[in-house]
């Protein structure tokens, strides 16, 4: 099989407990059959236009030659360099397959200003951008659009010939760039931004940059009869009852790559996971660690590890001393193993897995400060050059930044955890900090 996972421990507590019931209710075989029922009465409307993605291989097998005589189109033109213009899911997968692939492609998923910068000025007349976004209307992948389109007019070059553009059929997107004369690929609507790494969105970019994108269909396809099979052997069904069924339930989720040949995996299927199932107040909380950094989980009772490999052997029973998901893979099969996985999850939570509420709410909070432009509120003190900014029920009496940290950690719940967000230039080369 293409695709190995063995639980131990907790997980294969879960698995054994859960899987068997999954087969009964015949969860693998409904989810392939685009059964909206299977998530509850509540979920099954946004379940019925989101299964696509079951259907991805079949249905992007026609892009694959189209993607190719583009390459060769833009190859002909001089153009060696793909650049891609989107956030979250269509920027995620693109990376993932082409660093796998050890192909190049410039990912610009920020608008932090040195970062675009460098994109904008790398190459530039050896460039064509791949603009993806599935609702059309992404405040940040629409400002990417417009700088590159000044860029290259200001370059002498028409951005006719060097923007493609990947979205939904009738989105905003969809309709300004055919006007506008690009080159359009539509992706299916019935699939969901995170996961739609099979789609166009995940293809387009990755073709044209130079991977082989019909073996990666390839490989999808090859365990997506095991994944449709209601069995014990499920790789779907195992995945899914080792991350959402523990007992107690194991709510974070750290996810390693630890020897793999595949680059960048947790981190798409981190996004995945997240938008998945948190909400509803419940959910699994996924974290990418750095193979080395899992001791301190081992400590963690709510912390379930999850390590990628190149060799996860078969195995659903308990190992000494060990209490972790492992799971190898080609790059195609673990990502259809991890989309029904996801899935499935979100059955044992009780939640819907397609839709994303907090998600939507932030785009809405964005586009509102967009709008109204008001003005920044003072911070609240500076502390060793940091301006520490937040409500006074959080910040309380804190006039300094360890003070500060330590009343947002007192509002920390038994289920609490912190955040750090960093909005940097994440291609700018790390710098070593010296002295006191």
């Amino acid at each position: 099989m293409s695709f190995r996972i063995a639980v131990t421990g907790a997980a294969a507590d879960a698995a054994r407990r859960t899987v068997p019931t999954l087969v009964s209710d015949l969860v693998a075989s409904g989810i392939t059959a685009l059964d909206p029922a299977l998530w509850g009465p509540e979920a099954e409307s946004e379940a019925a236009k989101r299964l696509g993605w079951t259907e991805s291989v079949a249905v992007s097998r026609p892009l694959v030659p189209e993607i190719l005589a583009l390459r060769a189109t833009l190859a002909s033109a001089g153009v060696t360099r793909i650049a891609l213009a989107g956030m979250g899911g269509s920027s995620l997968a693109p990376e993932v397959i082409t660093r796998t692939a050890g192909v190049a492609l410039t990912v610009l998923d920020s608008t932090d200003p040195g970062q675009v910068l460098a994109a904008l000025g790398d190459r530039l007349a050896e460039t064509a951008l791949v603009v993806s976004s599935k609702s059309g209307s992404t405040a940040e992948t629409d400002s990417q659009r417009r700088v590159f389109e000044r860029a290259f007019r200001e370059a002498g070059i028409d951005p006719v010939g060097r923007i493609i553009v990947v979205t939904d059929p009738g989105s905003p997107l969809d309709t300004s760039a055919r006007a506008a004369g690009y080159r359009v690929f539509n992706a299916d609507p019935t699939v969901g931004g995170r996961f739609s790494v099979l789609t166009a969105f995940g293809l387009v970019p990755s073709g044209l940059a130079g991977v082989d994108i019909g073996e990666l269909l390839d490989e999808a396809e090859a365990v997506s009869l095991a994944l449709a099979v209601n069995s014990p052997e499920n790789p779907g069904l195992i995945l899914g009852a080792a991350i959402a069924a523990t007992e107690p339930r194991r709510d974070k989720l750290a996810l390693v790559a630890d020897g793999t040949h595949i680059v960048g995996f947790p981190d798409w299927a981190e996004q995945l996971i997240a938008e998945s199932t948190g909400k509803s107040g419940t959910g699994i909380l996924p974290v990418v660690l750095e193979a080395g950094a899992t001791e301190l989980t081992q400590k963690l009772p709510d912390v379930q590890v999850l390590r990628l490999v190149d060799d996860a052997g078969t195995t659903i029973f308990p190992a000494d001393g060990t209490d972790e998901i492992r799971v190898s893979g080609t790059l195609g099969a673990q990502f259809l193993v991890w989309e029904y996985a996801t899935v499935v999850a979100g059955r044992l939570l009780g939640i819907n897995p397609f839709d994303q509420p907090d998600v939507e709410a932030a785009k809405v909070a964005t586009r509102a400060l967009l709008d109204g432009r008001p003005e920044p509120a003072p911070a609240a003190f500076i502390s060793d050059g940091i301006e520490v900014r937040g409500t006074a029920h959080v910040i309380g009496a804190a006039s300094d930044l360890a003070s500060a940290i330590d009343a947002l950690l007192e509002e920390l719940g038994p289920d609490g955890y912190v955040s750090v967000q960093a909005y940097v230039n994440r291609l700018e080369p790390p710098t070593t900090r010296r002295g006191p």
